[in-house]
């Protein structure tokens, strides 16, 4: 059970990452609904993870099936990029916000 958790909260990083990433590429293409929808969907991540004290659910779900807590135990990342995942993401998608802001709003 505990892999198919990591395998599935891999997928979804790797999906979530993907939107972060498209974020600014759509509003250098001036996709304003695409850039919207995509930064509506990482909000949402946001709140489901302010809502659970900044852990993924997911998280909560593996540490069921292992008494391992490194930062990588619920997810299939390197241990580095799990430790520092939040602040990474976090920081591009901050920056894709904002250079989407002045992008769409020029």
């Amino acid at each position: 059970m505990l892999r198919l958790i990591k395998l599935a909260h891999t997928v979804v990083w790797a999906l979530l990452v993907a939107v972060i990433l498209a974020i600014p590429v759509m509003a250098w293409q001036d996709r304003v609904t695409a850039t919207a929808v995509l930064t509506g969907i990482m909000l949402t991540e946001v709140l489901v993870l302010v809502v659970n004290r900044w852990r993924c659910p997911l998280t909560d779900l593996a540490a069921r099936y292992t008494d391992d807590r490194r930062a990588n135990f619920d997810i299939y990342l390197p241990l580095w990029l799990a430790a520092n995942n939040k602040r990474i993401f976090g920081s591009i998608f901050a920056v894709g916000v904002v250079f989407s802001i002045w992008r769409l709003a020029r």
